[in-house]
């Protein structure tokens, strides 16, 4: 009985762990993997390169370019150098990436990058610095928060500060800051604390691009408050939730307002017409 027991218990663990080693080196762990299979890897000074075996990608010093600007933007440095990934087709992207963007960043900071965002830059329909400018934004932003923190970074903050820190309004599918007011000023409004949660898929959006619109908007709650209490306040706040994961709070203590409050002030401001 007890040798049936143990041969039970080895066959359980024995799956377990080829099952947790598939996720790390072909899954949705591989950015975690210490072992990188099939792929070319290129130290670059400010970021690692990792290009699959059959990519036609040879670029590097182009994505190694827009780390000191990302830096200079949060006046943070990347704790470890960001990996970056480059997939040869879709297939091997969608394996291990956890999105079907073209772009995601992982919680140790690493980024994976479709191939077809590759051939929409070429082709001119995105800037690949622009979106991984973007990317970078939430790759800094994760290591220097720690996995927890990272986790329970408010969204609506992540995606404004990325869409503000890398120009994205007004290219490709985003609206630009006076289109996003107008959108905005005519009801279309995502609440910041319902993004990215079940009541998101319940607030109607009549803007051609859903996602890009969300974007948009909170880049211009972002902008509001530089303009209103200036950079450091911001990057106050920024960094108040690297220790502290209450948004409210955080927001209170660097503000003196509520969080829900600075929300309804941004759309008096913009109801009342137009930009600052």
């Amino acid at each position: 009985m007890k040798r049936r027991v143990y041969i039970t218990v080895f066959v359980v663990m024995t799956t377990g762990a080829l099952g947790v080693g598939y996720f790390f080196l072909f899954g949705k762990l591989f950015p975690f993997s210490p072992l990188i299979i099939g792929f070319s890897k290129h130290e670059m000074t400010n970021s690692v390169v990792y290009v699959q075996n059959g990519a036609n990608f040879n670029d590097y010093a182009r994505l190694d370019a827009l780390i000191p600007g990302v830096e200079k933007f949060h006046q943070q440095r990347f704790t470890n150098k960001p990996k970056l990934f480059i997939f040869r087709d879709k297939a091997s992207y969608f394996q291990r990436s956890l999105s079907k963007a073209r772009f995601c960043a992982f919680y140790n900071g690493s980024v994976v990058i479709a191939p077809w965002a590759l051939e929409e830059d070429r082709d001119g329909k995105i800037s690949l610095d622009i979106y991984l400018t973007h990317e970078l934004s939430h790759s800094i932003i994760f290591q220097n928060a720690g996995l927890w923190h990272a986790y329970t970074y408010p969204h609506w903050l992540l995606e404004g500060l990325a869409t503000y820190s890398a120009n994205q309004m007004g290219t490709s599918f985003y609206p630009s800051r006076d289109e996003t007011y107008r959108l905005i000023a005519q009801g279309n409004f995502m609440p910041p604390n319902d993004f990215q949660t079940r009541r998101e898929d319940a607030i109607k959006i009549d803007a051609e691009h859903r996602s890009p619109f969300f974007y948009s908007e909170f880049a211009c709650m972002v902008d509001y408050l530089v303009e209103r209490h200036g950079k450091d306040k911001l990057l106050a706040y920024v960094e108040g939730l690297f220790k502290d994961s209450d948004n409210a709070r955080v927001f209170r203590a660097v503000y003196g307002v509520d969080f829900e409050r600075f929300v309804a002030e941004f759309r008096e401001m913009v109801s009342k017409g137009a930009p600052a």
